[in-house]
């Protein structure tokens, strides 16, 4: 019949999410405010702020990881931190490569704000040096307008001493007495006998 309806429905926070949000525009304007007002240095320790939670979640995944695993290798904490990271919404990977490690992100949740400031991007590679235990390099960024964020991470000095000692070795291994060489392609092995001709007197 007539009356007030039975029932009332709200919208859920999945339903919120459908409607333009302006969260990015909300912290752009508040890093603007802390750079006029405190200069790079004060933007730069709202970076590291905000990424000290990351940080931490971050790290106990690592460690708990390592204990478990036994393995303190820099790769292998590499891909112990992109599980993490994608865990946080990174979308990250990391492989092995001949000079040492590579860490890709393939989502940044900053990046438009990062895009203004890159004390956020220089935070996080703070925070990805201190995980993996080693110096990293960052070879592009997504708010730099780079498809994926990557990450370098070099090898350990001693490991890299190790594989050129074990590259010279190998160029250097001697041939054993006795082997013989082996033909070239093509070459022919026949042996032309001399003739010799009789000269006639002029």
């Amino acid at each position: 019949g007539r009356g007030r309806p039975a029932r009332h429905f709200t919208l859920t926070d999945a339903g919120r999410s459908a409607f333009p949000h302006a969260y990015d525009d909300l912290a752009l304007t508040a890093l603007r405010f802390v750079a006029e007002h405190g200069g790079p240095d004060a933007v730069r320790a709202v970076a590291e702020q905000q990424l000290s939670g990351l940080a931490e979640r971050c790290s106990t995944a690592v460690e708990s990881a390592e204990a478990a695993a036994g393995s303190g290798a820099v790769v292998d904490r590499a891909q112990v931190l992109a599980a993490a990271l994608t865990a946080e919404g990174y979308a990250a990977t990391a492989s092995a490569i001949s000079s040492g490690g590579q860490l890709c992100q393939h989502h940044c949740p900053v990046a438009h704000v990062a895009a203004e400031f890159p004390q956020l991007c220089e935070a996080e590679t703070a925070v990805i040096s201190k995980l993996v235990g080693t110096h990293v390099q960052r070879l592009a960024t997504i708010a730099h307008g780079d498809g994926i964020c990557t990450t370098h991470i070099p090898a350990p000095l001693t490991l890299r001493a190790e594989q050129r000692a074990g590259n010279k070795a190998t160029s250097a291994r001697p041939v054993p007495a006795g082997r013989a060489t082996a033909p070239r392609a093509g070459a022919s092995t026949r042996t032309t006998p001399s003739i010799d001709r009789e000269r006639t007197p002029a």
